[in-house]
């Protein structure tokens, strides 16, 4: 069962797609916020959960006070699912699902500065894609925004771009906790570089 650790909606169970959807534990889940609001980047902030699954990373913030939510999935029953959650948890004056890939909603034209960002990828998505990803996203970060990536504790670090650095690394059982920040003094790679990028690699 997959229920919402505090705040707000604090008790209430999400529907979990079925398939390959690997939810973040409770217990990952509520050291991962307990560390954020101690950074006090939860309250009021706009966040993206990419790789959304259900919901409950994006869903959890929304539920200790973020001012807005956007889930982002590929596979159709996660997105319903996400969908199904936020209608249950009547969020949908604060969170909003995108039925799609996380590169391919970041290869769009930046419509929000994200505070806090939060990177679940399946295990099947290389650390290549990874990287790209986190390239792609550093045009969307708000100045001083948190990124949280979440991976197997076998998994490397991931591979941060210019406009990223590393702040902390924390692991809890076979999960590991990778946090970053938007560094100073670099600038952000375009989404017009992105493009570009692709396209020297076609």
């Amino acid at each position: 069962m997959t229920r919402i650790v505090s705040g707000a909606s604090g008790g209430r169970t999400l529907t979990v797609p079925k398939g390959a959807t690997r939810p973040t534990s409770e217990r990952v889940r509520e050291a991962l916020f307990s560390r954020l609001e101690h950074l006090g980047v939860v309250d009021g902030a706009r966040v993206l959960d990419l790789y959304a699954g259900s919901g409950a990373l994006g869903l959890e913030a929304a539920s200790r006070g973020a001012a807005g939510v956007t889930l982002v999935d590929s596979a159709k029953p996660a997105a319903a699912a996400c969908r199904s959650n936020v209608a249950a948890l009547g969020l949908r004056d604060t969170a909003v699902v995108v039925a799609g890939t996380a590169r391919g909603y970041l290869m769009g034209a930046p419509s929000t500065a994200y505070d806090l960002v939060l990177v679940d990828p399946p295990y099947d998505v290389t650390e290549t894609d990874l990287g790209d990803v986190l390239a792609a996203l550093t045009a969307w970060l708000a100045p001083d925004a948190v990124v949280v990536v979440e991976r197997s504790r076998r998994s490397p670090e991931p591979t941060w771009p210019p406009a990223l650095e590393r702040t902390d690394e924390r692991r809890y059982g076979d999960t590991t906790l990778w946090f970053a920040s938007t560094a100073p003094g670099q600038e952000p790679v375009t989404v017009t570089d992105m493009g570009e990028r692709a396209g020297e690699q076609r």
